[in-house]
């Protein structure tokens, strides 16, 4: 197997994102790839030098086995002396042409330009580079989200256009890289019986939500500038959404899986054109979690309380097509929530007829693909011991296949590998902030109250009720 060599600029080492998730990360796609060898260059303000950054590596990568087994992990093992050795720090401004230049110029192999910094410092950086600052076969990754609002998108994709080819630019949403979602196809395309119903003759409603115990956690600087629509529906789960609510693609290929993404998207409205009857807002007070207390979300250290930054968010869209239409499509998440949900949940109607005499299971069954940890459940009304005619609710449960590697793993093993089929499309940037920038200015005109709600409850009492009724209803 031939030796492949690459240089891993990350721009921003020095925040979390590096430590936490890209460098562990880093290990998995070694491991896949053990005739693979990385130079890895940290970069930014901070008080780093060769010997602190080459330690931060050894440890991130030694995390990042932790999540690993078999021949990846071997692998892996293997090269995390050489990786830790090449490593270097490299202190530079990130929007200075002349030194982000020179920094690409020193690299040792064909360089990845990783951009885990915040979107209006990415624009930039990128904005200051020119045709020609950067060697042919230059690779570009971008942390999510990828800018701020919808012009803001289309300038940085209209940017990226003039410095590399397409297929050199990587959007990089870490959740297109669990394995989970990239299942949803396969449990869809694969299988006759879920096809059958994946539309609007059987469905109801689909509920995407990612709701975590997890309250702000030191994360202010970020998270208080986002808030839980930007940070996590605008991105990651409207491209859940958009795979439940896609097209076959052809094959599973970068440029067929994308197209039918974005057709989806595109096929995308906030429910009736009206951000404000159709989103809502709220954020946690003080309460406890797991026997523990919870401070109110304003008075954490870092957070404005003026920005009114939420904690949970959610938002209705429909999809106007033949497959989809009048579904309602219902994208939650919040944090310091009681009760965790991680799931794609379709709700099914009931049938046309059910012959009178049956009794019991009242309530609409479910499909739930639950994205962490990796389940799928199906929910039957079957005869039940006892009196024959009544019916029981039962659950068809099984676990996907783990992934082989972690989702940042799996990201970055299609950067380093220059395969585009994890990562978001440009089309699909902007149209992800379309959706969602007339509910933020619905918002900033304080036309959604911010509603609150104890951390560890369900969310807000009123919230018990659906923002939007099933199809059918």
């Amino acid at each position: 197997m031939a030796a492949r060599e690459t240089t891993l600029i990350i721009l921003g080492a020095g925040g979390d994102l590096t430590k936490r998730l890209l460098v562990p990360g880093l290990a998995g796609a070694l491991g896949r790839a053990p005739e693979l060898s990385v130079e890895l260059i940290g970069a930014g303000h901070g008080d780093h030098d060769d010997a602190a950054w080459q330690q931060l590596v050894r440890e991130a990568l030694e995390v990042g086995l932790d999540e690993l087994t078999g021949d990846v992990r071997a692998a892996a093992q293997r090269a995390i002396d050489a990786t830790v050795a090449s490593a270097r720090w490299a202190s530079v401004d990130a929007t200075d042409r002349e030194a982000l230049a020179e920094l690409v110029g020193s690299a040792a192999h064909p360089a990845i330009l990783y951009f885990a910094l915040p979107p209006s410092v990415t624009i930039d950086a990128i904005a200051a580079l020119e045709p020609g600052d950067l060697p042919e076969g230059t690779r570009l990754a971008l942390e999510k989200p990828f800018g701020f609002d919808a012009e803001s998108a289309a300038r940085l994709n209209g940017l990226l256009a003039g410095l590399v080819p397409d297929e050199c630019v990587f959007r990089v949403d870490h959740f297109l890289g669990k394995s989970t979602v990239v299942n949803l196809l396969g449990l869809r395309f694969a299988n006759r019986l879920f096809e059958a119903v994946w539309n609007r003759e059987h469905v109801a409603r689909v509920d995407i939500v990612y709701d975590e115990t997890l309250a702000l956690e030191g994360r202010a600087g970020y998270y208080d500038g986002a808030g839980a629509l930007v940070d996590m529906v605008q991105s990651h789960l409207l491209l859940v959404a958009g795979i439940v609510a896609m097209e076959a693609p052809a094959a599973i290929e970068p440029a067929d899986l994308h197209g039918s993404l974005v057709q989806a998207l595109r096929a995308m409205r906030v429910r009736g054109d009206d951000a404000a009857a159709s989103s809502r807002r709220a954020r946690y007070t003080e309460g406890e979690l797991d026997g523990t207390t919870v401070p109110a979300y304003e008075t954490e250290d870092g957070v404005d309380p003026s920005r009114e930054t939420e904690t949970l968010a959610e938002l209705v869209l429909t999809v106007e097509n033949t497959r989809w239409a009048g579904v309602p499509f219902t994208l939650r998440s919040g944090k310091a929530v009681g009760r965790p949900a991680k799931d794609a949940i379709l709700t099914l109607k009931p049938v046309a007829h059910r012959p009178s005499g049956f009794t019991g299971a009242g309530e609409a069954p479910r499909i739930t693909v639950s994205l962490t940890p990796e389940h799928l459940a199906v929910e039957l009304d079957l005869n039940g011991p006892g009196d024959p005619l009544d019916l029981d609710r039962v659950v068809v449960e099984t676990a996907f296949g783990a992934g082989e590697l972690t989702a940042y793993g799996e990201v970055l093993d299609g950067v380093l590998d220059g395969d585009p089929l994890l990562s978001v499309p440009a089309e699909a940037a902007e149209l992800c902030w379309q959706l969602i920038d007339p509910v933020l200015a619905a918002w900033r005109e304080g036309s959604v109250p911010l509603e609150e709600y104890p951390a560890g409850s369900a969310g807000p009492e009123a919230w018990r009720s659906p923002l939007a009724p099933p199809h059918g209803a």
